[in-house]
């Protein structure tokens, strides 16, 4: 056997990470169906939930960017979007009158609340699915 053939991933390796990949879709494809019911998109909705776990329940549009891994002038408009859709509020940094703070708005901390119980609810239907798949790849791994 070449060394190129001892490194190659098996097809259990290959149906494995297929497996796993199928898990992600299906609840990401329920979270766009949710989110877009709810009339955000799941971007919007990730965005709704790194305000709300900041700290101060309040982050910069920085911190939102680096959360996000998007670049500060894509977080700004997704801001923009938040913002027009009632979702969000902004407002200046009391330390740091450059930096722009958003914070949820009471329309945006309800619908939050409605999308957050039932993602945790369709994450824990897909526990099962992606617990298996995790303990297989890890088994392969070994």
């Amino acid at each position: 056997m070449s060394e190129n053939e001892a490194a190659m991933p098996s097809a259990s390796l290959y149906e494995e990470l297929a497996g796993f990949r199928f898990a992600l879709r299906k609840f990401l494809a329920f979270s766009e169906a949710t989110t877009g019911a709810a009339g955000v998109t799941p971007q919007q909705y990730q965005a709704l939930l790194v305000i709300k776990t900041d700290p101060e329940r309040a982050t910069t549009i920085r911190a939102l960017a680096g959360q996000m891994l998007m670049q500060h002038h894509g977080a700004v408009q997704l801001v923009d979007r938040l913002a027009g859709a009632g979702l969000v509020e902004r407002s200046h940094s009391p330390t740091d009158r450059r930096s722009v703070l958003v914070a949820l708005t009471h329309k945006g901390a309800e619908l939050l609340e409605r999308l957050a119980t039932n993602h945790a609810k369709e994450l824990l239907e897909q526990e099962p699915l992606l617990a298996e798949s995790l303990k297989r790849l890890r088994e392969l791994a070994a």
